[in-house]
């Protein structure tokens, strides 16, 4: 059985700790200036609902004779909505300055929740078209990007070339964009998470391994891009936390 940690241990530990804590407010006041800045809306909107979630907890309290326990509640109430409101309007921005830049898909691929196996550039063009491929509780999503009269082509070949390997495990492709029969880059994991659930974690495993086994097709792929305020995607995850 492992002993304690010594106290020299337990001190670095909760430096980095603090150190790590004090990173993560940096990054979040650091964003906060930068929305601020862009979105005039965000301040009256969070003191907005901050505001009236105090009166509601305030009057109800007065109802019960209890205003001034129930006072506190809706501060904490107020705060967490005003937060929330700040880290979807981050969110919305980061994804609209994204939108329409090569990589993009990608780049809102890495950042999903839930179980999801991300390869990105599985097929690609010297023209920076892609295609990504995601394994998940649906089966297989090939995600592609770019000129949509390219990108058709591209899909239905690596979608061939999956298939080989997939068995009887669904593949959806999704093509991503702001024209007729595209999904827009901010609505890609809504979409995703609607797919049916078609397999189970074991499978996902196995249908990995599999294509991995597959290789890339892709040319000069871009990294994705990174627009002003890329970096706010550790403060995305900060406020998904809380």
């Amino acid at each position: 059985m492992a002993g304690k940690p010594d106290k020299e241990t337990q001190k670095r530990l909760k430096a980095e700790k603090r150190a790590a804590s004090k990173e993560r407010r940096s990054q979040i006041w650091q964003a906060f200036q930068m929305q601020r800045k862009d979105d005039k809306a965000l301040l009256p909107l969070m003191i907005g609902v901050l505001v009236l979630a105090v009166v509601v907890a305030f009057g109800i309290g007065l109802i019960f004779d209890l205003e001034w326990i129930f006072l506190p509640f809706g501060v904490v109430i107020g705060a967490l909505a005003a937060f929330s409101i700040f880290g979807r309007r981050v969110q919305s921005s980061v994804y609209k300055k994204a939108d329409g830049q090569p990589g993009a898909a990608g780049w809102a691929l890495d950042n999903l929740r839930g179980q999801w196996r991300v390869t990105q550039g599985v097929a690609g063009t010297t023209h920076l078209d892609a295609v990504h491929r995601v394994i998940g509780r649906p089966g297989i999503i090939l995600v592609a990007e770019g000129a949509p009269h390219r990108v058709k082509s591209l899909i239905a070949q690596e979608k061939k070339r999956t298939a080989r390997v997939a068995g009887k495990t669904p593949i959806y492709d999704i093509s991503v964009g702001n024209e007729e029969g595209q999904i827009p880059l901010k609505a890609l994991q809504r979409h995703l998470m609607k797919l049916p659930r078609n397999i189970n974690a074991n499978e996902m495993d196995s249908l990995e391994a599999r294509l991995n086994s597959l290789g890339s097709r892709a040319a000069a792929m871009p990294k994705g891009p990174l627009p002003p305020g890329a970096k706010m995607r550790s403060v995305q995850r900060t406020v998904r936390r809380r």
